[in-house]
């Protein structure tokens, strides 16, 4: 099976090599690299175009900074392997796990997969309190929508069958992604799985983007895409 993986990017100059040098390391051999640049303006552009664009796929421009969602969709619609996974272009999500995360899709018993940072004994950096809290409150919520019990709706590791994740229709721009996708796919009756993965947090001062404005966008996105899609 081929694999895509999907790497939406903004001002991630200091990082977007190491991460794009681990995915081409990383174990699975059959893959393309798509990433989205959603109109840096630190360098990161500069350095898709000169150092990285040899050693990737596809590389697609935003002429705007429109959000994470809206590169999700550009780089989704972009993806030509059989499985897709999401991977961020920071150092927080490391990408030798990518097989471990694939592995039920591969083996014909899951449709989506998604890597849980709070299930199993990986390690996981300390980092902010309130941010954990958020997460397991938005994962609930969503659970009690949806009626799964996923225990970390908001991961960045998503893997999905091309189809199942073309055939659905990405609205929201932010990080409202998260939400919507997982409510798109439990209305789809999808095979879902969870897998425990390691996580590697930064700080705001390395680079952080998400905030509490995305949290109460993710309570809008649950109510949104359960209850009036």
């Amino acid at each position: 099976m081929k694999l895509s993986i999907v790497i939406p990017c903004y001002n991630e100059v200091q990082t977007i090599a190491d991460i794009v040098g681990a995915v081409t390391k990383s174990p699975y051999e059959n893959k393309e690299i798509v990433i989205v640049d959603d109109f840096s303006t630190d360098g990161t552009r500069e350095v898709l175009k000169s150092t990285i664009k040899p050693l990737v796929d596809k590389i697609v421009y935003h002429d705007r900074n429109k959000g994470k969602g809206a590169a999700l969709r550009t780089g989704i619609a972009a993806a030509s392997g059989d499985v897709v996974i999401i991977q961020d272009a920071d150092l927080e999500y490391d990408p030798n796990e990518i097989p471990k995360v694939i592995q039920p899709i591969l083996d014909g018993k899951a449709d989506v997969v998604y890597g849980s940072r709070f299930m199993g004994g990986d390690p996981h950096r300390v980092v902010y309190y309130w941010h954990m809290v958020g997460n397991k409150i938005l994962t609930g919520l969503s659970n009690m929508f949806t009626n799964l019990n996923l225990t970390d709706m908001e991961t960045c590791y998503k893997a999905f069958r091309r189809e199942i994740i073309q055939s659905i229709r990405i609205e929201e721009d932010r990080f409202g992604f998260e939400p919507e996708v997982t409510a798109k796919i439990a209305k789809l009756r999808c095979r879902i799985y969870e897998v425990g993965i390691p996580y590697y947090g930064r700080t705001y001062e390395q680079g952080k983007k998400i905030g509490w404005k995305d949290g109460v966008s993710a309570l809008r996105c649950i109510v949104k895409y359960n209850l009036f899609r």
